[in-house]
């Protein structure tokens, strides 16, 4: 598999992984001048490339980058980014800034990072009823925070 890259503007810069071993490539930010974050705001930030998966059924997520949410608190409004397979636009990341102090991007800069994810197309059927599990219908937090669901019973 192969991942075509299309660069929109001849200076911006192609996905890199940072090792060998890296499951997402680097996106940097493309800009004429410096972005400024304030607190709360939310931007989409331009990366200048296009790309397209030579496969149809995989998807390129777009991640946050841990060390600008950590450190900052810059991460992506829409906690992960979902592109289609038969995208072909320009590939932007909606910047939200979580912390307390301005934050400025910069050209160049590493915003987040691509990682491309096999997908799965099953056929929906509608049926009457689901078959029962240990959990059922209990989510959002019903196995609790410190004592999973017992697996032996």
């Amino acid at each position: 598999m192969y991942l075509s890259i299309q660069k929109l503007h001849p200076d911006a810069q192609l996905p890199v992984r940072a090792t060998a071993q890296s499951a997402g490539y680097d996106l940097h930010a493309y800009l004429e001048q410096d972005v400024v974050l304030q607190p709360g705001e939310i931007r989409k930030i331009p990366t200048g490339i296009a790309a397209a998966p030579s496969r149809k059924d995989v998807m390129l997520c777009i991640f946050p980058r841990s060390g600008l949410a950590s450190k900052f608190g810059i991460s992506l409004a829409n906690a992960v980014g979902v592109v289609d397979s038969d995208y072909r636009g320009e590939l932007l990341v909606p910047l939200i800034n979580l912390g307390k102090e301005d934050f400025t991007v910069q050209n160049g800069m590493r915003i987040a990072q691509l990682v491309v994810v096999p997908v799965l197309f099953p056929t929906c059927q509608e049926v009457e009823s689901l078959d029962e599990t240990e959990r059922g219908s209990n989510g959002f937090g019903a196995s609790g925070i410190s004592e999973p669901l017992s697996h032996t019973k």
